[in-house]
């Protein structure tokens, strides 16, 4: 299996299986109908590519790897592998999170057509706030919040509990509730979860306009 993995990728790295290279397969096997193996091996040769041409593109694959990739395998360091599981856990995972708390941000946005800032290290601190919308003298709270598919409404309640008296001093001071916004990956995509909160922050938008 490793080394089926190195022959298949590297393969693919320098497109050796490229219609270019091996021909149309899909397209002239199904021309060809064969019965056994042996059929289509004898139709391939004759009529899509000879077999000296296929030998040569496995010394090319051969060459690939005993001289690009070895090359490249023989530089990489201790170092380089240290720094590549950092950036992996550390760097990586940060980025992806925050890109997902931007989409669901820029979707926000625009089903609310409303303009929605980053909040300052003291309304995180002191009101467990990471964003605002202004609407008049009066703010609205946000919290975006990613999430495993699997997370639970229970696991929702215990965290809308413990922040509850930060939100509710928020509105005290200034007018409007806070929002906590639940954000998960679905179809490849990053989508509000608990969509209905949508519906809640225009009727508060409306309620302070």
């Amino acid at each position: 299996m490793p080394k089926e993995w190195i022959l298949n990728n590297v393969m693919n790295r320098f497109q050796l299986n490229f219609k270019r290279n091996v021909g149309p397969t899909s397209k002239r096997i199904r021309e060809c109908k064969p019965k056994t193996k042996e059929e289509w091996e004898k139709y391939y040769y004759e009529n899509v590519r000879s077999k000296e041409h296929i030998e040569s593109l496995g010394k090319r694959l051969y060459e690939k790897i005993k001289r690009v990739i070895k090359e490249e395998v023989d530089s990489i360091s201790l170092e380089d592998c240290i720094q590549y599981l950092q950036d992996l856990v550390i760097k990586r995972t940060f980025e992806g999170y925050m890109n997902e708390i931007e989409t669901i941000r820029d979707l926000i946005e625009k089903e609310l057509n409303a303009t929605v800032k980053e909040a300052s290290d003291e309304w995180d601190r002191l009101y467990g706030v990471d964003f605002y919308i202004k609407i008049k003298d009066k703010y609205i709270g946000l919290q975006i919040k990613p999430q495993d598919i699997g997370t639970t409404l229970q696991v929702f309640a215990k965290e809308r509990g413990l922040l509850e008296g930060q939100h509710k001093k928020f509105t005290n001071e200034y007018g409007g509730k806070v929002f906590i916004i639940y954000s998960i990956k679905k179809d490849n995509k990053k989508v509000i979860q608990n969509e209905k909160i949508v519906d809640e922050l225009k009727e508060e938008i409306k309620r302070l306009s």
